[in-house]
């Protein structure tokens, strides 16, 4: 339990930090995260989102510090996702099923199935806008980001937006707001990005565009994870548009593992071919690397090299649910190599190949696979596939 952290005046962040979770659907989370609910007093007293089940009694510590929970007179949910809706249940039991609960179509049915019971549901759409007594609320839908029932809630008079998962970032440190954290947060921005978001980028695209179309005047944005941006909130809406883009910097990545060192050799003669064409590059190791820090990398980088050894006619299976976990998440404008050492059959690369195909990356060479232990020519015709990847990568860059 923290205090309740005032954000402007008579509004409040009442939510609960997680110190423990290490992981967030196949995501690491090394510091935690949290989950932020918002109480709004005035005439009538909203609720905007809850927090994951098991902290529910936790949320509603906070908001006694306040006021008495029984006291709110509606909740708007603006996503469904059971970190943010599960203690929806709890919260309507203690202030009466009977109260208004605020949500998008999607959101409506989405909250039925979850919990099979027949709320107050009153479905607000986008561009609708909502005044509880001496408070308004305009809403904007915002289906896919990253969930069919998402939307935004934005309070015009005090300039703030509640944008659900958006801008947020997997968190739970000391610190509430950008202005305390500074930069130490943009990285877990933009792997909150990468890793959540990164598939729906065209929809970011949509969304900023729409987000301009209504003029919103945004003084602070207040996520459902992470610190809140209160200084400087263009900052987190440019990192978006910018990472949406998918546009690829100077830089290159080698995503290996090995049975026997054989294609981790393989692997260091393509990072100096890479290095020698004075092109950024990380040599990225499976087994020492989460999946979820992989896949950050691969958001801004322009070519990647990937390795396996041939296991059972197949690729290794740690390799296996990396490219499964990148594929899901959709990069585009990407070149791309495969490579990796053989006993018997060598279907590797061939696999590896059939991958970057259905992800529409460019291939720069059909790959290089060795049979056992690579030998001096061999590393020579990896070091040359990182030159030729990161030559490509620079004419493409150049266009």
């Amino acid at each position: 339990m923290f205090k309740p952290v005032t954000i402007a005046e008579g509004i409040y962040s009442v939510g609960c930090r997680d110190w423990d979770i290490r992981d967030f659907h196949g995501y690491s989370t090394y510091e935690g995260t949290s989950y932020n609910a918002f109480l709004v007093q005035g005439e009538k007293n909203i609720l905007i989102d809850t927090v994951k089940s098991g902290f529910g009694e936790e949320m509603l510590a906070n908001i006694s510090r306040i006021m008495d929970p029984k006291k709110i007179d509606a909740v708007i949910s603006n996503h469904t996702e059971m970190d943010h809706s599960g203690t929806i249940p709890l919260v309507m039991h203690r202030i009466g099923e009977d109260k208004p609960l605020y949500c998008s179509k999607m959101g409506a049915k989405n909250l039925k199935s979850h919990y099979k019971k027949d709320y107050n549901y009153q479905v607000v759409g986008s561009g609708e806008t909502l005044t509880l007594g001496n408070r308004t609320f305009t809403f904007l839908e915002t289906r896919m980001l990253h969930w069919p029932d998402s939307m935004f809630t934005y309070m015009p008079d005090e300039k703030i937006l509640f944008s659900s998962d958006a801008f947020g970032q997997h968190y739970a440190g000391d610190k509430f707001f950008d202005d305390e954290i500074g930069e130490e947060i943009m990285p877990h921005a933009r792997k909150y990005y990468a890793n959540i978001l990164l598939h729906f980028s065209p929809r970011v695209q949509a969304l900023l565009a729409d987000v301009a179309k209504m003029n919103l005047d945004i003084g602070m944005i207040c996520p459902d994870h992470g610190i809140i941006w209160r200084k400087d909130p263009a900052k987190i809406i440019t990192a978006y548009d910018q990472w949406s883009r998918q546009e690829p910097a100077k830089k290159a990545l080698v995503i290996f593992d090995s049975m026997w060192e054989s294609t981790a050799k393989m692997a260091r003669a393509i990072t100096s071919g890479i290095e020698s064409e004075e092109v950024h590059v990380r040599l990225m190791n499976t087994r020492k690397w989460h999946r979820s820090d992989i896949m950050t990398e691969v958001l801004d980088a322009g070519a990647l090299a990937v390795g396996s050894p041939t296991l059972n006619n197949g690729i290794f299976p740690v390799i296996a649910d990396v490219m499964t976990y990148i594929k899901g998440l959709r990069p585009q404008n990407k070149i791309a190599a495969a490579f990796g050492s053989y006993g018997w059959s060598g279907e590797a690369v061939k696999i590896l190949n059939k991958e970057f195909e259905e992800m529409k990356w460019d291939m720069v060479s059909d790959g290089v696979k060795v049979l056992y232990v690579p030998d001096a020519s061999d590393l020579e015709r990896c070091f040359d596939l990182g030159v030729t990847l990161a030559k490509t990568l620079k004419v493409k860059l150049s266009e």
